[in-house]
């Protein structure tokens, strides 16, 4: 199922942006196969969302014989991709040079943090280092206040593995346009940078100042921002447009007429005082059932726990339940071809036999 059935991917494990970019891809239909170590056969956690839906096997990378018959795999592959520091898949001899030779029209996908050039390429960092030298971070928080990390959904998962995956899906429709292969260079550095563009763009214009909580989107606008509730939980407020705004005040029973001068940013934390003010008088719920079917674009603030449970994620299916715990479903939706709503992670290795007779592999050389 899916627009990438028959689309045959090698993955390297690894952990973070190179699991999530595989998922997506068998979340979109293509058969992946998971490299594993072989010091790892056997491992299995149902709770492993990123490898859902992949075939596994494990191999000696130390045995030359391992190598060779990742060799013969790569020859019948349409993509592989890893995740190593830049130079590791070349001293094992699984490099670019080597897998194009042997299989000229193949999409090689490489995620790292740096890139595979420049003066930081071989340099450790984490999420947290990348975001931090492409704006995103300084960008984030409270006045006076440290930078706040967005988890590590900004360079590890949208600006790492997200863009690989796009960046390889362009890869195949060349290859199969003309045949020929190349390598899919996918830098966190490089894809956080490029999420913050529309900033950048902000800030050239001279809509966008530097100070933190200065900004339409960055919290210090009265009517876009969270607030605390009477139970101490919170809702999200993103009322920008003036009819929406309109509404928020007239759901929030707020006749000042301060409040009608919505874009002047000199009253805005005045503002903000006076709205926390209000919304402390109910509880979240309370607010949600105020809001509920209205254009005032508020929204509750909800937890891991409660987030499957909300009527409108239940109504898409949004999440399932498939291994005993919610998680998300494939996405995004075609009209077409149909992603299913499976989830299936087996154990490090358990495909080793199936794999070697599909692709006529010595068993026996895996390690």
């Amino acid at each position: 199922m899916g627009p990438l059935k028959g689309l045959k991917i090698l993955e390297f494990s690894g952990i973070g942006p190179g699991p999530f970019c595989g998922m997506l891809l068998a979340d979109l239909g293509a058969d992946v196969i998971r490299l594993d170590k072989s010091s790892n056969h056997g491992n299995f956690n149902k709770a492993d969302i990123h490898n859902r839906n992949k075939k596994s096997i494990t191999v000696d990378l130390k045995d030359p014989d391992s190598i060779h018959e990742i060799k013969k795999l790569i020859s019948q592959m349409d993509g592989i991709f890893e995740g190593f520091r830049p130079g590791v898949m070349e001293r094992l001899g699984l490099g670019p040079k080597e897998c194009l030779e042997i299989n000229n029209s193949l999409v090689y996908g490489r995620m790292t943090g740096w890139g595979q050039e420049g003066p930081m390429a071989n340099q450790s960092g984490h999420d947290i280092n990348y975001i931090a030298l492409s704006g995103v971070l300084d960008s984030m928080g409270r006045e006076g206040e440290n930078p706040q990390p967005p988890l590590n959904l900004v360079g590890d998962f949208g600006g790492g593995g997200m863009l690989l995956a796009v960046g390889m899906l362009g890869a195949f429709i060349h290859s199969q346009k003309t045949g020929e292969g190349q390598v899919v260079d996918a830098a966190m550095i490089d894809g956080s940078s490029m999420l913050m563009s529309m900033f950048y763009s902000f800030k050239e214009m001279g809509f966008w100042k530097e100070n933190k909580e200065s900004n339409l989107l960055d919290g210090a606008a009265h009517f876009y921002d969270t607030y605390e509730c009477r139970d101490k939980k919170h809702i999200a407020i993103g009322a920008i447009e003036p009819q929406f705004y309109k509404e928020l005040l007239e759901k929030l029973e707020i006749n000042d007429k301060d409040f009608l001068d919505q874009m002047n940013r000199l009253i805005w934390p005045k503002l903000k005082i006076k709205m926390a003010s209000v919304i402390k008088t109910k509880t979240r719920d309370e607010w949600a059932e105020i809001f509920n079917n209205s254009d005032a674009c508020v929204s509750p603030v909800l937890s891991l726990t409660e987030t499957p449970l909300h009527p409108h994620h239940v109504a898409r299916e949004t999440f399932m339940n498939i291994n005993g715990f919610a998680e998300p479903t494939p996405s995004p939706r075609f009209s077409k071809t149909y992603l299913e709503q499976n989830s299936n992670i087996v154990a490090s290795g358990s495909d080793n036999e199936a794999v070697c007779k599909e692709y006529d592999l010595d068993i026996s050389k895996l390690g």
